[in-house]
């Protein structure tokens, strides 16, 4: 039996082997790509077990005369999930999406040639993901508010003297300084600093 006949037919064989390719596919994505950048914990469970749910349902519904209104129906199911958790952020439910795709297209895609169909797509969202991941990573802002207690030093001439002081204070590369609020009888301003944060 060729690889590329085991391939295309649906047989628990051909379910173990897709299986396979798509835990890889996910411990790359989930724990090298995005457990790397995001240094959260607290979904890498969920990930993994929800591709791993959505892989084995897609690959069951090929075993079945279903209709196509129940297995829309089915996959309903799935787009009313919501996590409710405050640190859901837009790149975690973009990884959670990509967990999804990545597990339907494994379970169900036949690109002829099998095998390098299969390296190809999944190479696809990986790779980009991982461009993405360092691209964004050089270019990340991030900002806080402080208290500043030098008014000599918010005056627009002398602000390059601003942010280098602020930068020697901190030890963080500032590039931009905001004054939100300024209180001339104590002197105090709130200031809002802006820098290049590579650990995100």
């Amino acid at each position: 039996m060729s690889f590329e006949s085991l391939a295309h037919e649906v047989s628990l064989l051909s379910i173990l082997i897709r299986f396979a390719v798509n835990l890889v596919v996910l411990f790359i994505l989930i724990k090298q790509i995005y457990y790397h950048f995001a240094k959260k914990d607290e979904f890498l469970f969920s990930f993994f077990i929800m591709g791993t749910v959505i892989f084995l349902i897609c690959s069951l519904l090929g075993t079945v005369d279903i209709k196509i209104g129940m297995a829309l129906g089915l996959f309903a199911i799935f787009g009313i999930l919501r996590f409710r958790t405050v640190n859901f952020t837009t790149k975690d439910m973009t990884y959670f999406f990509s967990v999804i795709g990545v597990s339907i297209i494994n379970s169900q895609a036949n690109i002829p040639p099998p095998l390098l169909g299969a390296i190809a797509v999944n190479s696809i969202i990986i790779l980009s993901a991982l461009t993405l991941e360092l691209y964004l990573k050089n270019r990340r802002i991030s900002s806080y508010m402080i208290k500043y207690n030098k008014p000599e030093l918010l005056k627009p001439e002398a602000r390059d003297d601003l942010i280098r002081e602020l930068s020697g204070h901190t030890g963080l590369k500032i590039e931009k300084v905001i004054i939100h609020e300024f209180d001339i009888t104590k002197g105090i301003a709130e200031l809002e600093v802006f820098f290049r944060d590579s650990n995100g």
